[in-house]
């Protein structure tokens, strides 16, 4: 197995070093420091996509083999030009609502499921992002291997403020840009709706459609939420979740937070990494992907399409 991963990881790499670049990145080995890494311009650009496969009963679905795979942009058949279903490390964004309805055994709840996820469930080759906010945001770290200091960087976290979700989520996305990993997801955790962010639900939606990330929300929907906040709204983070290939889950106890970062991380040792090449010039309108799997009764999660950079004018 080490000696698969291996050739996995060099076919990437050579693809990062042939491919130039659109949105959705092929990146550098994550042992190469941003500064080191060559820049190369073509007219060929990959264009990567992340997939979880489920059959009918909802259960994730391992090593089905390329052949099975077909990728669709505006309905036209791609080739797949790059594959695999081994595990490629991802660099994962972590935002906690630290608004004043987390107050007391939720926030503690959180505490406890995040530093159990970071430290045991995640591979040592991901890295990860850590960003609390409640109508402002603080990032208590960017992108780092080192799980030691999750519980010292959460303890001192006092909720108060109200909650903006959205501008949270908008403040990862140029934070998703300097990560040193090929898969790139955010995980949401909050329990309320939004209340206070300067950025609409349609803005991060467009926002979103010009990156590669994928998202996942935990919202705690519990009988006993103070009536500070708005409760959660699971079609309004649906929203946001489901065009990326994410998803939302919602919660009724804050204890229930660490099965839901568990599930989730499952799904992260069970996707599929697909990647096709397309010679057409960036158009800056969107564009749709559908990834479908053959041979059984499938369900595939994807992000739904994306906003092609627009073609730098001469």
């Amino acid at each position: 197995m080490p000696a698969l991963r291996s050739l996995v990881g060099l076919a990437w790499c050579v693809a990062a070093l042939t491919l130039a670049t659109m949105g959705v990145r092929a990146q550098q080995p994550l042992a190469m420091k941003p500064s080191e890494r060559p820049h190369f311009k073509s007219n060929i650009r990959l264009t990567t996509v992340t997939a979880t496969v489920t059959d009918a009963e909802g259960h994730l679905v391992h090593d089905l083999p390329r052949e099975q795979f077909e990728v669709f942009e505006d309905g036209a058949s791609q080739a797949i030009t790059q594959f695999t279903g081994d595990r490629v490390p991802v660099s994962l964004g972590i935002l906690l609502d630290a608004s004043d309805s987390m107050y007391g055994r939720r926030i503690a709840d959180a505490r406890d499921a995040l530093d159990h996820f970071m430290s045991v469930l995640l591979e040592p080759a991901d890295e990860y992002s850590l960003v609390v906010f409640n109508h402002h945001q603080q990032v208590l770290a960017p992108w780092t291997e080192d799980r030691s200091q999750v519980p010292t960087m959460l303890a001192p976290v006092k909720p108060w403020g109200s909650t903006a979700i959205y501008d949270a989520i908008m403040t990862a996305i140029p934070l998703a840009d300097s990560r040193h990993n090929q898969r790139a997801a955010l995980i949401v955790i909050s329990d309320g709706a939004d209340t206070a962010s300067d950025t609409t639900l349609r803005a991060l939606r467009s926002a979103l459609l010009r990156t590669d990330l994928f998202i996942y929300a935990i919202g705690i929907d519990s009988a006993d939420r103070r009536p500070i906040n708005a409760a959660v709204n699971s079609s309004t983070l649906g929203q946001i979740t489901d065009p990326s290939g994410g998803r939302t889950r919602v919660v009724h106890d804050s204890s229930e937070v660490g099965q839901a970062l568990e599930q989730i991380a499952e799904e992260l040792n069970s996707q599929y990494l697909i990647g096709y090449s397309s010679a057409r010039a960036g158009d800056g309108q969107f564009h749709s992907i559908r990834v479908k799997v053959t041979g059984g009764d499938y369900r595939v999660r994807a992000r739904n399409g994306y906003v092609d950079p627009a073609a730098p004018s001469r």
